[in-house]
């Protein structure tokens, strides 16, 4: 039996951050598939108005995330910030059911999610400072661990939130929904997640704020961040054209793309684990590395499936690599950074702004020169560019 179970469940800290995080995913989970219904549809905002919002949000996670990880190094004490920035949530999604305007949901997608976004990477930087002295594959296995939980709450709480929605006139008690979530996350860490000590998490020495943007972007660090972009920017690449392949040359309906979805969030928590417990005997490179390749595998046979069975066929090979990919890049961004917990983790909101952005420009790229199955294939070369990169700069250390 391996080591990861026990260390999961005897320490409170990652038991607690488990939890805590799986009440953060909740929160998007209810709310994300619903947010362009509730911005567009429902209070009216443009196409346009709503995409710069959203791109604006992510860019003030990013910011938020660094600055708060970077407060939290230099205090030596993350359960501070933790306690702190649940409330945002709290706020943010509540102003946005009790005030539906345009103006409550631009504030709070603009200013209050955002820095409620930040308790993603705090989380992983606490369970970091936990994990400090372990072994590196002990560390890998608790990160796929709390990293499942956000999985997790993906396979539950889209079609609970649906199902009880489905009679309503509007998506905004999903926003209840979401506040209640950070509510619980809230009481949970701070009922249950143990007071630090200088002893436990001593503090960083002291780096401002602007040396602290300058480390997450010198080209050591962000040019091994543009390759892990690369790698899990297939995920979006995937969850832009998997909807518009399955409805167009594979034939199916768009019962099947919920299905789909699910099938796979499913696999991925199983996978996740495997994957976690499969860097015990393999370096982190060479997984990272094994899983690219079978999502790359996948999504250039998604480029040519034809009929709906074949994509219910790819489902397992998708759900592994993806697994993959979404899991194994927390361990390698925070070891970039590995004396800060805080900024180290902060590279994983870095990861997502920067992955989104090249899966938005690979997407009009595919889809400009060729087809939606096209762009599949396009997003694919993106994934072995990725792997390559990182291949070449961390290689030999790999093996």
């Amino acid at each position: 039996m391996t080591r990861f179970i026990p260390d999961v469940f005897r320490d409170p800290t990652i038991r607690v951050s488990m939890f805590a995080i799986f009440a953060f995913g909740f929160a998007g989970a209810a709310t994300s598939p619903y947010q362009s219904v509730v911005g567009i549809r429902e209070l009216g905002l443009s196409d346009i108005v709503y995409s710069a919002l959203i791109f604006l949000a992510a860019g003030v996670n990013v910011v938020v995330s660094v600055l708060l990880g970077n407060v939290a190094d230099r205090i030596g004490n993350y359960r501070t910030m933790l306690l702190i920035v649940p409330f945002f949530g709290i706020v943010g999604y509540g102003a946005v059911y009790i005030f539906p305007a345009q103006a409550t949901f631009v504030v709070a997608i603009l200013l209050f999610l955002p820095i409620y976004g930040a308790l993603n990477s705090l989380l992983f930087a606490n369970v970091r400072a936990v994990t400090r002295g372990m072994p590196r594959d002990d560390i890998a296995n608790v990160n796929s661990g709390v990293r499942a939980m956000i999985s997790l709450s993906w396979v539950l709480v889209p079609g609970i939130t649906g199902a009880l929605l489905a009679r309503s006139a509007s998506m905004l008690p999903a926003y209840l929904f979401a506040s209640l979530a950070c509510v619980a996350c809230l009481a949970l860490i701070a009922a249950y997640l143990p007071r630090q000590t200088k002893a436990d998490a001593p503090a960083a020495p002291h780096l401002s704020h602007l040396a602290a943007l300058g480390a997450v972007v010198s080209p050591k660090v962000f040019v091994r961040v543009l390759a892990v972009a690369l790698i899990t920017s297939t995920l979006h690449v995937n969850a832009a054209v998997l909807p518009l392949i399955t409805t167009g040359a594979a034939n199916g309906a768009v019962s099947d793309i919920g299905v789909l979805v699910g099938i796979v969030a499913l696999l991925e928590v199983i996978f996740i684990v495997f994957w976690g417990w499969l860097q015990k005997s393999m370096p982190p490179i060479a997984a990272l590395a094994a899983g690219t390749i079978l999502y790359v595998i996948y999504l250039l046979l998604l480029g040519f499936a034809s009929a709906p069975w074949h994509l219910y066929a790819l489902t397992v090979i998708s759900g592994l690599g993806a697994a993959a990919l979404i899991s194994i890049p927390i361990t390698y961004l925070q070891d970039l950074i590995a004396d800060r917990p805080g900024l180290g983790s902060s590279l994983i909101s870095i990861n997502i702004f920067v992955s989104a952005g090249l899966s938005a420009l690979l997407f009009a790229l595919g889809t400009a020169v060729s087809s939606y199955s096209g762009t599949a294939i396009i997003g694919a070369v993106a994934g072995l560019t990725g792997i390559g990169m990182l291949l070449f700069f961390d290689g030999r250390r790999g093996r």
